[in-house]
């Protein structure tokens, strides 16, 4: 895929709903074909419906990333049936609200999902396109990968993980045709979201991020990173010292 192309066979993680359902829908159309992999089977088929409607071809995947071998036989599978241009590793969970789950439990099911469940969805495709020489790779990590935030410091310590292993990726496959970018969005109105009971700056809806990634995927863009001011805020916080930078982040989110 070159970078002014449109992809046309693309692989979706956590299709079900958010980001990843967004990204369905704003990628459908005549000549496409998506791969839609999600948990919830009721609103995975709603979306591929939708994504029908607009003219793609749609195959979806009922299953769970943190399932190596099942990913393993799924990418395979869908690559297989279409060499795929584009793959979003999308699928991440935050628990860290949960009070009817014991702390150590959420912290195994986030790193299971936001960073196992990248490496599992990742790596097939990676080989698969490595072997071709082209094709792109997407991770969806988050603004939280910056600087450790107070009201989620697990889901923001493993966004911090797949942002690392994605730069690294990036450099090491930049010879073999493999683009690798990587996505931190900041606030995004979805379900996950919609728990929260903090302040969420510059509040977007999934329709919106959905549209800026896939222009700046287009573009072929390494790094997107939204929005702009958020992202320069936690920069700026995590280049002070640490008791200044503390004071800052303690008083944005509870502005």
């Amino acid at each position: 895929m070159s970078v002014s192309s449109q992809p046309a066979s693309i692989f979706i993680t956590g299709a079900s709903s958010g980001i990843g359902a967004a990204l369905a829908r704003r990628y459908a159309g005549p000549g496409v074909h998506l791969f839609l992999h999600g948990r919830d089977e009721a609103r995975l088929r709603s979306c591929a419906k939708a994504a029908r409607a607009a003219g793609a071809q749609v195959t979806t995947f009922i299953g769970d990333v943190t399932d190596r071998k099942g990913m393993l036989r799924t990418i395979e599978a869908a690559d297989n049936e279409r060499p795929l241009d584009l793959l979003i590793a999308n699928a991440g969970v935050s628990m860290e609200d949960r009070r009817d789950i014991p702390e150590e439990d959420a912290a195994e099911r986030i790193f299971a999902v936001n960073v196992a469940g990248v490496f599992h969805t990742a790596m097939p495709a990676l080989a698969r396109m490595r072997e071709r020489g082209r094709g792109r790779i997407a991770i969806v990590s988050s603004l939280a990968a910056y600087h450790g935030l107070p009201v989620g410091p697990l889901y923001s310590a493993s966004k911090a993980a797949i942002k690392a292993w994605g730069e690294g990726l990036r450099v090491a496959h930049a010879s073999k045709g493999v683009r690798i970018s990587i996505i931190c969005p900041g606030f995004i109105r979805t379900p996950m979201t919609a728990r929260n009971r903090f302040p969420m700056p510059f509040l977007m809806t999934a329709e919106e991020a959905a549209e800026r990634i896939a222009r700046r995927l287009a573009r072929g863009d390494p790094l997107i990173a939204f929005p702009r001011s958020l992202a320069a805020a936690l920069r700026i916080i995590d280049m002070l010292p640490a008791r200044l930078g503390d004071r800052l982040l303690g008083a944005l989110v509870k502005a």
